[in-house]
């Protein structure tokens, strides 16, 4: 059995090979590269990504990322298509076919078609001199000069670098669209991160009734009250106008005890925290999130024109998956 070092040298080992494959690659971000990223941007139609075995993997996910960041994509299986999928392709596509090879007889028996319906392609390989590279319009180089594989047969150095190149291009053509967070989010609705993206403080928000809110000549008894009915740890104080002058919160009544003031007859504005931190109300929960976060507090109003119209607490956060 091998001992934790041999492992960790290992692992070691295969991430220097990988960051070398990465900076060689380097040299290849050139105007075959620029010519490439052109093409797609003139592309009327989608960018259609293929490849067989591991590149057939790592094109699946270059067609994900070009899709999600603006460039519409999707992945073709080479061989599928050459029994009825290449119909999925129009002349106003362009493909972008991948092999470390450049040799892959599943994707060279569709250049012929792909050049007889007008297909532009450009093609990603770890041969400059291989068909693909040669029956392509434009060719990516993607050559490295050892797998970190100590066979040097599994793909991994090499598609390490064609992930690499992928996502280079897909960035290129985020920056040349000036692609923004807000279209970001609309490709990204579920989960943590549409959440992140999309999510207003308005939908997180306790509003109308929910809101726990007091007037200045409120004791403080009373206004404890509502502390605990309406269950966010504060209340709003509001003057005869309706606008937001104070918040009264668990840290309040902290420092209230200490003064050993009749609860019964002091009015909360006496001891309520003036000027309070607020919200707009079109900003993103996560920023709200970030507000809490740098100011330490826990809670915060929403306010229109000076008044209340929300209010969220970081429990609130936790609910709705920003945190």
């Amino acid at each position: 059995m091998p001992s934790y070092q041999e492992f960790r040298q290992w692992g070691q080992q295969v991430l220097e090979t990988e960051i070398g494959a990465l900076q060689e690659i380097t040299q290849y971000i050139n105007e075959d590269f620029a010519q490439a990223c052109q093409l797609i941007l003139s592309c009327k139609g989608k960018v259609i990504v293929m490849g067989m075995g591991k590149s057939g993997h790592i094109a699946n996910k270059i067609a994900a990322t070009l899709a999600s960041t603006g460039t519409p994509a999707f992945f073709v299986h080479p061989s599928e298509a050459s029994h009825g999928d290449l119909g999925m392709i129009s002349r106003d596509d362009v493909v972008l076919a991948i092999s470390n090879s450049g040799s892959s007889s599943e994707i060279l028996t569709l250049f012929p078609v792909m050049e007889r319906v007008g297909v532009p392609v450009i093609s990603m390989t770890g041969n400059s001199h291989s068909s693909m590279a040669k029956l392509a319009q434009i060719h990516l180089c993607i050559a490295v000069s050892k797998e970190a594989c100590p066979l040097g047969l599994a793909p991994t150095s090499s598609t390490t670098a064609t992930l690499a190149m992928g996502d280079a291009l897909a960035v290129a053509l985020l920056q040349a669209k000036g692609f923004t967070a807000d279209d970001f989010a609309l490709s990204h609705p579920g989960g943590a991160l549409g959440k992140k993206l999309l999510l207003r403080v308005m939908d997180v928000a306790h509003t109308d009734k929910q809101l726990p809110l007091v007037t200045g000549e409120t004791s403080i008894s009373h206004a404890l009250i509502e502390v605990s009915e309406k269950g966010l740890g504060m209340t709003g104080v509001i003057d005869e106008s309706g606008a937001l002058i104070g918040l009264f919160t668990d840290g309040d009544l902290r420092r209230t005890l200490d003064q050993r003031i009749d609860f019964h007859t002091t009015p909360i504005a006496q001891v309520m925290t003036k000027n309070p931190r607020v919200l707009d109300d079109n900003i993103l929960a996560a920023s709200a999130l970030k507000v809490m976060e740098d100011c330490n507090i826990n809670g915060l109003f929403i306010v229109e024109n000076n008044k209340p119209i929300g209010a969220l607490n970081m429990l609130d956060m936790l609910r709705a998956g920003v945190i």
